[in-house]
């Protein structure tokens, strides 16, 4: 057995699998880039080594870097995690060179499997059904389009040379094709240097089940049952569970079935993940996606079904032990489902956001795989997860019913997150009785989002706690001897208030307040005075509003002087004072500046000064976090400035350019 064991990665799955590396006594050595020189994995592991600069290249995909790394802290194997080089054929042929044991399948079973077009052609020979489509090497566009014409629309372009929804384009008719193909090309050669692609019939209303697998080098090659994954945006995962509660047990063994023949095709050893798609219509008939070569982020729900460490296991097949007995008779118990806590805003069309966490809030009996602290810093540098939170349940019904309990008592101040969306998400009727299928969300998006506490939705009570707390925060401190210092609002003449004009969530308040936090009145605009009360303890701001008693979490961003505040089940909200300016959008019905809806890096200008354009016209494409967005001009008229350039870094709401309409020229 390994006695150091470098982990090739960063965040929460770094986290997690130096925990399992402890509990099994190896010493675990963390890598980081200038980015996380202060993040929780760096704190989790028992040794750190910097790798390099911010840039994802230059750091955690460098193979030279992180092989000198382990060399230089003597480690005796790698962990790649799952992202960045874990299913690297290069990264693990290059551990091998240094001597070095790579935690994963053989070369040659990445390579086999790697490949989504020679993925496919050895799951024929194997005889495990696939999707229909093409799947040759070194297709054109012209042969791309052929085939759409031959396979008949809605097709699914996808990269050969990885996963994640990474340059996947479904293209519903023959005229978004072109375009299509043209953006999945640049974001497969972004993500993974390669911009083959293949195309496959869409199946209608597919679900997305896949098989856990465990190999070792002794021939022993078994399943741990399913995933559910078809809760979807973007072609990523959000919420994943096992079982499935579409499958019965006759599917389940033959789908089992079917995944140890497609690693057995490739002489599989480690852990690995077969994707199948299944017809909501038709759930006996499943075909094979791809082979995820590594462990999944959703690997945690098959472990609280099977009471299995699947990184355990990793571990010790790739020191040569043969899988444990008690894995190999494996049972199931219960149910299990995991929620992904994402930086970004659903309600501007999943975007991801960024700022640093002053406050956090995790529930402690539950499940979480998280790299959060107080003082994380969440960039565009890389993947917008930020934790997972997981719940088991002795049926369905108990493990959903926990998992939305759980997200109601976790709160990430400073940084907007998709954590109400998800509590919406469960409660939908369709998902909670599990008539689930990858289109679910985009299709029911605006029920969703409109759902009671999906998205900022903010009640005077909020407004109110955010004024008692800066009424608080203005009280002298020490022995008061001056009257006319407290903030009591009363003059000569009588109490005028002491007025605050705050905003949140895109509604917009003055809230006047007389008398003192222990005993005061507010008014919120032409509102009827209510009386209030509140104090505060720490972090901590309790407040009597009509006659309720409500305990908020609070986090002042000295930076932008913006209190955070969140509360039990109801959510977390961001309160500003409204005199700051407001923000341009890049979707304005009036020309101007047009914005960064996102801190990124532009990838291509499509447009130059002096161009004529029409409302919608592509001007750019920004990418942040593994996520391209295209800007497009909010009206017609000319681009009259054009203030950024291919490959630049730019902030959230960033003047890019300038559309200036005819009548204003």
């Amino acid at each position: 057995m390994f006695n150091r064991v470098l982990i090739a990665n960063r965040g929460e799955i770094a986290v997690r699998v130096a925990k399992t590396l402890r509990d099994m006594g190896i010493r675990s050595i963390a890598v980081y880039s200038d980015a996380d020189a202060d993040a929780q994995h760096v704190r989790a592991a028992d040794e750190a080594v910097r790798i390099g600069p911010a840039a994802a290249l230059e750091s955690y995909l460098s193979i030279e870097r992180i092989i000198d790394a382990a060399r230089e802290t003597g480690a005796q194997a790698v962990h790649p995690g799952y992202g960045f080089l874990a299913e690297n054929a290069k990264f693990a042929r290059a551990c091998a060179d240094a001597g070095l044991t790579f935690i994963g399948p053989p070369v040659a079973a990445i390579e086999a499997m790697g490949d989504k077009i020679r993925a496919k052609q050895a799951m024929v020979a194997a005889g495990v059904p696939v999707v229909p489509g093409r799947t040759e090497h070194g297709m054109s566009d012209d042969d791309l389009a052929a085939a759409a014409e031959e396979i008949g629309y809605p097709v699914l372009l996808k990269p050969s040379a990885g996963g994640g929804g990474k340059g996947m384009r479904l293209v519903s008719e023959v005229d978004g094709l072109a375009g299509a193909i043209t953006s999945a090309r640049r974001e497969a050669r972004g993500a993974f240097g390669d911009d083959t692609l293949l195309i496959e019939r869409f199946v209608i209303r597919p679900r997305h089940i896949e098989i856990q697998v465990l190999a070792d080098s002794h021939g022993n090659v078994i399943h741990l049952g399913e995933r559910e994954c078809s809760l979807q945006r973007r072609h990523q995962k959000i919420v994943e569970e096992a079982p499935s509660p579409l499958l019965d047990a006759a599917t389940r063994e033959r789908m089992g079935a079917a995944a140890v023949e497609a690693a057995r095709a490739v002489d599989y050893v480690g852990a690995g993940t077969v994707e199948f798609i299944v017809s909501a219509d038709r759930p006996d008939e499943f075909f094979f996606m791809e082979m995820n070569t590594r462990l999944q982020v959703e690997h945690p729900v098959t472990e609280m079904i099977t009471n299995v460490d699947l990184v355990e296991q990793q571990v010790k097949v790739a020191a040569g032990e043969t899988l444990d007995a008690y894995v190999r008779q494996v049972r199931f118990r219960g149910h299990a489902i995991e929620a992904r806590v994402y930086a970004e805003d659903p309600a501007a069309g999943f975007l991801p956001t960024g700022g640093t966490v002053i406050g956090l809030s995790q529930p402690d009996d539950v499940r979480i795989d998280s790299a959060l602290r107080v003082g994380t810093v969440v960039g565009s540098d890389y993947d917008p997860m930020l934790a997972k939170v997981i719940t088991w349940g002795a049926d369905r019904a108990e493990a959903l019913a926990k998992l939305d309990a759980a997200l109601g008592r976790m709160s990430v101040r400073g940084v907007v997150t998709n954590i109400g969306f998800l509590r919406a998400l469960l409660r939908d009727s369709d998902v909670r009785s599990g008539t689930l299928d990858t289109e679910l969300v985009a299709r029911k998006l605006d029920e969703l989002l409109n759902a009671p506490g999906a998205t900022q939705e903010v009640s005077d009570e909020v407004f109110v706690a955010a004024a008692l707390d800066e009424l608080i925060g203005m009280r002298p401190s020490g022995e008061v001897v001056d009257p006319w210092a407290l903030p009591t609002g009363w003059r000569i003449g009588g109490a005028v208030g002491t007025t605050f004009p705050l905003r949140c969530g895109g509604r917009q308040v003055t809230v006047v307040v007389t008398g003192t936090p222990d005993a005061a009145t507010v008014r919120l605009d032409d509102g009827d005075p209510v009386a209030v009360s509140a104090d505060r303890d720490g972090t901590v701001l309790s407040l009597t509003h009509n006659g309720k008693r409500r305990r908020f979490e609070r986090s002042l961003d000295p930076a932008s002087h913006t209190l955070w505040l969140s509360a039990d089940e109801l959510g977390t909200w961001a309160v500003e004072e409204h005199s700051i300016l407001e923000i341009g959008s890049s979707t304005s019905d009036s020309g101007g500046p047009v914005t960064s809806p996102m801190p990124g890096t532009v990838l291509a200008v499509s447009a130059k000064v002096g161009d004529t354009v029409t409302a919608g016209t592509a001007l750019l494409v920004v990418e942040a976090m593994k996520m391209e967005h295209t800007i497009t001009a909010p009206v017609d008229g000319v681009l009259t400035e054009l203030n950024v350039q291919a490959g630049q870094q730019v902030s959230l709401n960033q003047p890019l350019a300038v559309v200036t309409p005819p009548e204003e020229r």
